[in-house]
């Protein structure tokens, strides 16, 4: 089993380094990291690590800016794993923390790190345990900030 790392540069912490730590937390598996400059880069990244280095699942990880166009391009570097996803047969985590989600560098930091971690755990259980999913099923789990609960208790 190998699992694909892309990030960016673009992003204000190392999300890949934080990602890569946490999956050696909780799995032996093999990795693999692709950098590019910024989220549009990421559909194609991930396309590479599934198509030529064999990566079985991969997480995408970015930090869209606070601005309109930053939105924008959230957006269509989404649609664009999504592609990649129906193209390639493989799952592909998105794991996007918009600047704007935070209210100061601090918390922004931990937002992106805490998402990452949340993240690269559910990459594993996809990955290895999809049962450990099937446990999970709507008991409004979030990724970052604090989970919701279930709707019905």
């Amino acid at each position: 089993m190998k699992i694909g790392i892309a990030d960016t540069t673009f992003a204000r912490i190392d999300m890949g380094r934080i990602a890569a730590e946490e999956i050696r937390k909780h799995a032996s598996v093999g990795l693999e990291r692709y950098v590019v400059p910024g989220i549009k880069d990421l559909p194609v990244a991930c396309k590479k690590l599934i198509e030529e280095r064999g990566c079985d699942l991969v997480m995408a990880l970015g930090m869209p800016g606070g601005a309109e166009k930053d939105k924008v391009c959230a957006h269509e570097a989404s649609q664009g794993l999504i592609l990649c996803q129906l193209m390639t047969n493989k799952h592909i985590i998105e794991v996007f923390v918009h600047e704007d989600e935070a209210g100061d560098a601090k918390e922004l930091a931990w937002l992106m790190e805490q998402r990452t971690r949340e993240h690269a755990v559910n990459a594993v259980r996809l990955a290895l345990r999809p049962k450990d999913l099937e446990k999970l099923a709507g008991t409004g789990q979030r990724q970052g900030f604090e989970d919701v609960g279930p709707a019905r208790p």
